[in-house]
């Protein structure tokens, strides 16, 4: 297979970005690091008539801390991320999806804005930034907005993103104390291999070790990775064997798997229902643990 003849142009600046999807409008495709655009080209998913690269766009570039939380911008790559002392830090949850992916090669390319705007049901990221409240930023000549990363996907391969906008940024907010999240997933091959299913989850607990706030994201098992509105079933409850294998039951509720060359429908069912209950383990293992050192010693 080639390459469908397409003209390639690089923006320097937003506003150049914005000219060029203004003047070439839906026949123009944004590029970030490119990994899933020129495969997809390659492969022949879709046909487009305008490359559009971000890459000399330096202000989408980098990772900043503050008092709110930490703002990662678009190109920022996965390796980049995953060498964040902010990240690693007050986010270490975030990498345990990275380390998933693909290998170290394809990770020096792929951004974090390309993960996100690709919007496939399989990314990784986006269930483990949902469960930990990330915002995304969409840029345009006629201002900014900010969503919340669920509300930014409609369908495979599919976003609420305007043909003139530009993903610049995405912002995860400081963790609440007692605070714990984790990423499970399973794939065919221990490296490069896309996601069969997978779950993240967070949660919140209380002085009193009951879970005050839950999340749970999901991963390849729908048509976009997505929340699942049932971890409020866990509110007010231990952590225990009884509430987290009701949350798994919920997962597998909302689940709503395919059957493919990966997996078959059902299998992916069972391993939501694993995969949750792993999650939610270890996320409440490290709920406790940062209670641990966040208490003070007598």
């Amino acid at each position: 297979m080639i390459l469908s003849e397409a003209e390639f142009h690089e923006a320097s600046t937003l506003g150049e970005a914005s000219e060029m999807l203004a003047k070439f409008g839906s026949e123009a495709r944004l590029m970030m690091g490119g990994t899933d655009l020129l495969v997809d080209l390659k492969k022949g998913r879709f046909r487009t008539s305008h490359i559009v690269s971000l890459n000399r766009i330096a202000s989408l570039r980098g990772i900043a801390g503050g008092n709110d939380g930490v703002r990662i911008g678009a190109l920022t790559t996965l390796s980049q991320l995953a060498r964040s002392s902010a990240i690693k830090e007050r986010f270490p949850a975030v990498l345990d999806a990275v380390r998933e992916m693909a290998t170290p090669q394809i990770r020096n390319l792929a951004t974090v804005g390309g993960n996100i705007a690709s919007a496939v049901p399989c990314a990784d990221l986006p269930p483990m930034l949902m469960v930990m409240k990330a915002r995304v930023t969409l840029w345009s000549r006629s201002g900014e907005r900010i969503l919340p990363l669920e509300a930014f996907f409609t369908g495979p391969r599919q976003s609420v993103r305007r043909d003139d906008e530009v993903l610049t940024e995405i912002f995860i907010p400081h963790s609440p104390a007692r605070f714990g999240a984790a990423y499970a997933r399973f794939s065919l091959r221990e490296a490069n291999a896309i996601a069969v299913a997978a779950v993240a989850a967070g949660v919140v607990l209380g002085e009193d070790g009951r879970v005050r706030e839950a999340r749970i994201g999901l991963c390849a098992v729908a048509p976009t990775s997505k929340l699942v509105e049932a971890a409020t079933l866990l509110v007010g409850q231990a952590l225990d064997e009884v509430s987290i294998g009701r949350a798994a039951a919920a997962a597998v509720e909302a689940s709503q798997p395919i059957s493919d060359m990966r997996g078959q429908a059902d299998f992916r069912r069972a391993l939501v229902d694993a995969l949750t209950r792993r999650a939610l383990v270890t996320a409440g293992e490290r709920a406790q643990a940062e209670e641990r050192r966040s208490s003070p010693v007598h």
